[in-house]
């Protein structure tokens, strides 16, 4: 069976969207690999529920009537619309049919009190967080962002055994973000099209002034996109000042990736949105709209991942002024651009899922009895044309070696079972403290999804069985892109890459 995921998110408050989102993104990678899913959260919008029930998630709403009061320790506490206690007994009971493999936790109210109160509900936590400024009792702790001090931020605010899964390399973005990188290059710097984008909400109107600020520039030529969400304060001023500008204004659009791949600049705010733009390769004019977002765009920027404008003052000239500027600055642009593509992959998403999907995926030593199945599997097609040695293999010789490696204490030959049913083989070449692996799927059965599950639980059962192994190498073939998916979305790194020409008289 695959895992059981439960997501704690913030849904209600003015970023609470964006947290909602990346919890969307991330259980719809669950729910690819056959995770159960349900959301708990209070006054949840209908059209966040629409998109809930669009996609087979469960959800869990928290009753809005509270009246205890809530304590003020934490600078978000107000946003919870109760105590941290009362929110952890509504919310076990609204889990408390389920034993819950992971319980996944993205609220600025809620700490290290809230998540021991929740240990009995879920057998791991996981919290997802940017802004570094209360305890945390969790097992994971996934901070997105970039920033300078990314490796300390939570020094002393994490349990000493908590993994952190730090910076953009693990920001929950969208599949399409990643299927359009491919087809997508860094800017040359030329503008031809303009994005603006500040949020759903956008409760300050940052999208008004800045079509207000293009409109002032008179430049001719230049396609404009707007894109903000059906809740808006100030929707119908800003379609009609599209209309009037002949801009195109886009209203709870689902075609963001396009919309970032086709555009030359954007200009907009912080949060998820700067890692989108990022992985498309799109440089922005970045803009603080919430104080959670001022040391993020800061940052970011002093990488060369943006360009966020210093001082304060009046809003559409600033727009106006710095707009002008970076349009005009081609080698700025293509310089932000390469840079972003460089940081942000795009496949942040699997590699997270990888790491709480893993489901229960038994491993066990493989034994003279598995020579058949073995005998069968390593000679279909599929796994030979993936195979240094592509030939087929005779029963002599398979069984001569299957004898050898079973009987090498620097070698593991693993099969991975799903109840009673074997889903993969991985085995491992020890040479010092680095073992090399092999791993695939049982040909002919229905595991789709199910590779980074099997790889992910080798690697636990080695890390329980065989400590003396320390890393581990995977080899590729170049003409095998679903093994280089598999092990970058597992959290490998290229660690060099190999080429070979034949020579022919």
């Amino acid at each position: 069976m695959s895992a059981s995921v439960a997501f704690r998110v913030d849904a209600t408050s003015q970023i609470g969207t964006g947290h909602f989102m990346r919890c969307l993104t991330l259980a719809g990678a669950l729910q690819q690999q056959g995770a159960r899913i349900r959301f708990v959260s209070r006054g949840l919008p209908d059209h966040l529920r629409d998109m809930l029930a669009a996609r087979d998630m469960g959800f869990a709403l928290l009753n809005d009537a509270v009246t205890a009061e809530a304590p003020c320790d934490l600078a978000h506490s107000n946003w919870l619309g109760t105590s941290q206690a009362q929110d952890a007994r509504d919310s076990t009971e609204a889990l408390a049919d389920l034993k819950w493999d992971w319980l996944v936790v993205d609220h600025y109210a809620l700490d290290a009190r809230w998540e021991i109160a929740m240990r009995n509900a879920a057998g791991k936590i996981m919290v997802i967080d940017d802004i570094a400024d209360r305890q945390h009792d969790c097992d994971v702790l996934l901070d997105q962002n970039y920033y300078r001090d990314m490796q300390t931020r939570y020094d002393g605010k994490v349990p000493e055994q908590c993994r952190l899964l730090l910076g953009p390399r693990y920001a929950l973005l969208r599949e399409e973000f990643r299927k359009l990188r491919e087809q997508v290059k860094p800017r040359t710097g030329e503008v031809r099209r303009i994005l603006l984008f500040f949020g759903g909400v956008d409760v300050d109107n940052y999208t008004g002034l800045a079509i207000q600020a293009l409109a002032g520039l008179g430049i001719k030529g230049i396609a404009v996109d707007v894109v903000i969400g059906a809740q808006h304060p100030r929707r119908s001023e800003i379609e009609q000042a599209c209309a009037t500008q002949d801009y195109v204004c886009h209203v709870q659009t689902s075609r963001m990736a396009e919309l970032m791949a086709t555009a030359d600049l954007a200009i907009g705010a912080g949060g998820s949105a700067t890692w989108e733009r990022c992985c498309l390769g799109l440089p922005a004019l970045g803009i603080c709209t919430a104080e959670n977002q001022r040391r993020q765009i800061a940052d970011a920027a002093e990488a060369g991942l943006l360009y966020a404008p210093s001082g304060e003052g009046d809003l559409v000239d600033m727009f106006r002024r710095h707009a002008r500027c970076l349009m005009e600055n081609s080698s700025l642009l293509r310089l932000i651009s390469k840079a972003s593509m460089e940081l942000v992959d795009g496949i942040g998403a699997m590699r997270v899922s990888s790491l709480i999907g893993m489901g229960n995926i038994e491993i066990r030593r493989a034994t003279e009895n598995d020579s058949k199945k073995l005998f069968e599997w390593r000679n279909y097609p599929a796994i030979r044309s993936v195979s240094r040695n592509n030939g087929l293999i005779n029963w002599d010789a398979h069984c001569s070696w299957l004898s050898a490696v079973l009987a090498d204490k620097d070698r593991e030959l693993l099969i991975g079972y799903i109840g009673d049913e074997p889903i993969g083989v991985v085995r491992f070449d020890k040479a010092e403290d680095v073992a090399e692996i092999s791993i695939y799927l049982v040909p002919e059965a229905d595991f789709t999804g199910q590779g980074r599950n099997l790889l992910l639980s080798a690697e636990r059962w080695l890390v329980v069985n065989r400590p003396d192994i320390r890393k581990i190498l995977a080899e590729v073939l170049g003409a095998n892109p679903a093994s280089q998916k598999l092990f970058l979305g597992a959290d490998y790194r290229i660690e060099k890459i190999q080429y070979l020409k034949e020579l022919k008289g």
